[in-house]
C-alpha cells in the first residue's frame, strides 16, 4: 500500500504541471515585431526547362556503340549552390550506436532561444547536394560520365582524378565501380576510333585513383591509361578506421596538386568523387568551389540522397562474433544550407532515414558551381536503418519541381531567411525543439528496468522532461499560429510545406507526450507480468489506441477524454492538410508516416542481451 501511494504521489506531483494543456490556444507568444514583413521571391518565378533541374537516366550497362553526346554539367543558378562562409562542422551525437541516453535533468524555466542562438548553426555537420541526374546505379552513372569526358575531349586532353571515400560502407560500391570501369574505357575507345581528329586514347585521357578518409592516399603513382592498373588500384583502397570523411579538404588538395600537372600537359583536370556521406569538413565548401573555378575543373559526384531535413542517417552493422546489432551514425544531409524540418520526433532526436529527394547540400553545390553533375543514386540500401529506410527514395520530378532547395551560400541563405518574419518564426521553432541543443528534450524510449524501484527511479527523471517538452511545444504552436496569416504571402512552396508539417507535428507531439505521462503513471502503478520469463527490459511503444486518463488524472490535469480527442483530431486534420497540399513530396510522406504510427503510448517488455554491456569494450564497432 505504501509503495502504491508513492507511485500515486509520484504522478500527482509531476502531472499537475501539465495544466499547460488546459491553456492550449489561449496564450500567444509573439516574435519581435520590428522586422520588415518581406515576401522572399523564390527561384521558380519563371518557368524553366525540365532538363535544367533533373535528368532521369535509363539503365544501360553495355558499352555504347555510338557517340550520342549530350552537353553536361553547365554552370547554373537553379539548384545545389552554396557560397557560404566557412562554418565549423561538429557532430550532433557522439555515440557509435543508439544506446541508452545518459541525461542529467535540470528542468528550469521554459523559454525559447534568444536571437543570439537563432543566428547560429544548429551544430549540424555541413551538408552536400544537388539534383543533376537521377540514375538507377553506378553503371548508368559511369556511362554518363564517359559521355561527359567525350564531350570535353573534343576540345582538349583530360586528366581525370577519381576520389573514393574510404569508409567501410563503401566497399560494395567500390567493387561495382571497378567492375563497370571498362564501360568508360570501352566507350572512350570507340570515341578514339570514330573521331578522326581525336588523339590516341593514351594521349587524350589519363586516369589517377585516390582515396580519402581522415587523410589522402594515392593508388596510381603516375596518371595512367592502363585499365587493369586502374581496376587494381580501386581494389587496394583501404578502409579508414577514424570515421572521418574530409571530402572538401581532399578535393582542394587534389586541385592544388593535379591542376599544375594538367596545365603543364595542356590538359583539362576533371574530378570524380564517389561517396555515400556528406563529409565532415563542409565548412570548406566555398574554398573548393573557388579553387575549382580558378582551374576550370568540373567536379562530378556520385552520391546518395540526403535525409529529409536532417544531418544524419544510420547504418546497420552486426558484430560477427557475438551477433550483436549496432546502428552506426553517418552524415547524410540535410539538403539545404540549414535544416528546414524539426530535429525532434515527439520523444527525442530523430532516428529516421526519410529521403529528401535531393542530394546533400555541399556536394550538390560543388557539382553545380563547377559545371559538374551530382548523380543521385536512389537505389535501396540494405544496411540503412530507421523509419523511412524501406520507403520510396525517389520522387517524381513533376511533384518535386517547385520544392527545389534554395541552395545559396549559407550567408545569403541566412540573410534571405532572416528578412522574412514567416521563415524566421519557423526557424525559431526548429531551434527551440532541437534535442541536440537542448538535451532535456530527449525522453527515454528504450531499456527501462524491469524491477519496480529501478523503473520508478528512471521514470521520475523522464516525466519532468516530458512535461517541460509539452510547454515548449505549446510555445511553438503559439509562434506558428501567430504567423498563420503570413502563410498566404509566402511564395515558396517549400517554406509553406515546412510550416504545414511543423505545425502538425507540434500539435501531435503535445498529445504524444501527454500519453507518455499517462502510460508511465499506469505502468508504475500496475506493472504487468512479463510476457516471457527471459525478457529483461521495458520499452515505450507508440500505438494508435489512445490511453484515456482515469478520474484522478482528469481531476489533476483538467484534461478530459473529450479534450484529448479534440487535440488529436486537430493534429490529424493538419496532417491530412499536408498530404493534400503537398502530394508526392517528403512532407506528405512524413505526414502519412506520423498518422500511421499513432499517438498513443504503452509499455511492452523485451530482451536486451547482457553482452552489450559485458563485451562492449571487446567489440570494435567500425566508424563509417
Amino acid at each position: 500500500m505504501a509503495q502504491a501511494r508513492d507511485y500515486s504521489a509520484f504522478f500527482t506531483s509531476l502531472i499537475v504541471h501539465a495544466v499547460i494543456l488546459t491553456a492550449m490556444g489561449m496564450v500567444h507568444h509573439h516574435l519581435t515585431d520590428n522586422q520588415p514583413e518581406v515576401a522572399i521571391e523564390t527561384i521558380f518565378d519563371d518557368e524553366r526547362d525540365q532538363a535544367e533541374f533533373e535528368q532521369v537516366l535509363e539503365t544501360n550497362l553495355s558499352v555504347s556503340e555510338n557517340l550520342s553526346v549530350t552537353s553536361g554539367g553547365m554552370v547554373s543558378t537553379n539548384v545545389g549552390a552554396s557560397t557560404a562562409p566557412a562554418i565549423s562542422s561538429q557532430k550532433i551525437e557522439t555515440s557509435e550506436s543508439l544506446k541508452e541516453p545518459e541525461i542529467k535533468i535540470n528542468a528550469g524555466e521554459i523559454t525559447a532561444p534568444g536571437d543570439d542562438i537563432l543566428g547560429k548553426d544548429l551544430g549540424v555537420g555541413e551538408v552536400t547536394g544537388e539534383v543533376g541526374a537521377v540514375v538507377d546505379g553506378y553503371g548508368t552513372a559511369m556511362s554518363r560520365i564517359s559521355k561527359e569526358l567525350i564531350r570535353i575531349m573534343r576540345e582538349e586532353k583530360i586528366l581525370v582524378v577519381w576520389l573514393f571515400d574510404e569508409s567501410g560502407s563503401m566497399k560494395d560500391d567500390q567493387k561495382e565501380i571497378r567492375d563497370n570501369f571498362n564501360k568508360i574505357y570501352g566507350e572512350l575507345g570507340i570515341a578514339a576510333k570514330q573521331e578522326s581528329k581525336s588523339r590516341a586514347r593514351d594521349q587524350t585521357l589519363l586516369t589517377t585513383i585516390l582515396s580519402y578518409g581522415a587523410g589522402v592516399h594515392v593508388h596510381t603513382p603516375k596518371p595512367t591509361t592502363d585499365l587493369k592498373e586502374v581496376q587494381d588500384a580501386i581494389t587496394k583502397i583501404p578502409e579508414d578506421e577514424t570515421g572521418k570523411e574530409n571530402m572538401c579538404q581532399t578535393v582542394s588538395a587534389t586541385i592544388d596538386k593535379y591542376a599544375i600537372m594538367a596545365r603543364k600537359q595542356d590538359r583539362r583536370l576533371c574530378i570524380v568523387v564517389v561517396t555515400d556521406e556528406s563529409g565532415d569538413d563542409g565548412a570548406a565548401v566555398e574554398e573548393v568551389i573557388t579553387r575549382a573555378k580558378r582551374s576550370k575543373s568540373p567536379i562530378y559526384i556520385l552520391g546518395r540522397e540526403s535525409v529529409f531535413g536532417y544531418p544524419y542517417a544510420r547504418q546497420i552493422w552486426d558484430d560477427p562474433k557475438y551477433k550483436l546489432r549496432f546502428w552506426i551514425q553517418i552524415n547524410r544531409g540535410p539538403e539545404t544550407a540549414f535544416p528546414e524540418s524539426l530535429q525532434y520526433d515527439g520523444l527525442h532526436g530523430r532516428w529516421d532515414a526519410f529521403s529528401a529527394g535531393f542530394g546533400p547540400y555541399e556536394q550538390v553545390r560543388i557539382a553545380r558551381e563547377t559545371g559538374g553533375i551530382f548523380f543521385v543514386l536512389p537505389g535501396k540500401e540494405g544496411t540503412l536503418a530507421g523509419a523511412g529506410s524501406n520507403q520510396a527514395r525517389q520522387f517524381r520530378f513533376q511533384d518535386m519541381k517547385e520544392y527545389q532547395p534554395l541552395l545559396l551560400s549559407r550567408r545569403d541563405y541566412d540573410a534571405s531567411r532572416s528578412a522574412s518574419k514567416f521563415r524566421t518564426a519557423i526557424w525559431k521553432v526548429i531551434v527551440t525543439l532541437n534535442p541536440h541543443l537542448d538535451k532535456q528534450l530527449n525522453v527515454r524510449e528504450l531499456y527501462y528496468p524491469i524491477k519496480k524501484k529501478e523503473f520508478y527511479d528512471i521514470g521520475s527523471k523522464e516525466v519532468p522532461k516530458a512535461i517541460r517538452a509539452m510547454g515548449l511545444l505549446q510555445k511553438s504552436v503559439d509562434i506558428l499560429e501567430s504567423i498563420k496569416p503570413l502563410r498566404a504571402q509566402e511564395k515558396s512552396p517549400r517554406w509553406r510545406a515546412a510550416y504545414d508539417l511543423t505545425l502538425a507535428q507540434c500539435l501531435a507531439y503535445r498529445v504524444r507526450l501527454f500519453q507518455f505521462c499517462l502510460a508511465m503513471d499506469k505502468h508504475a502503478k500496475k506493472m504487468p507480468p512479463l510476457t516471457k520469463k527471459t525478457n529483461n527490459v521495458w520499452h515505450v511503444r507508440r500505438v494508435k489506441k489512445m490511453l484515456p486518463p482515469d478520474e484522478q488524472q482528469v481531476k489533476l490535469t483538467k484534461v478530459s477524454v473529450k479534450h484529448l480527442e479534440e487535440q488529436l483530431k486537430k493534429a490529424e486534420v493538419q496532417y491530412k492538410f499536408v498530404m493534400k497540399e503537398h502530394p508526392g513530396t517528403p512532407w506528405a510522406q512524413r505526414a502519412g508516416y506520423e498518422m500511421g504510427q499513432g499517438f498513443g503510448m504503452t509499455f511492452v517488455d523485451g530482451y536486451r542481451s547482457p553482452l552489450y554491456d559485458q563485451k562492449r569494450k571487446e567489440i570494435k564497432v567500425p566508424k563509417f
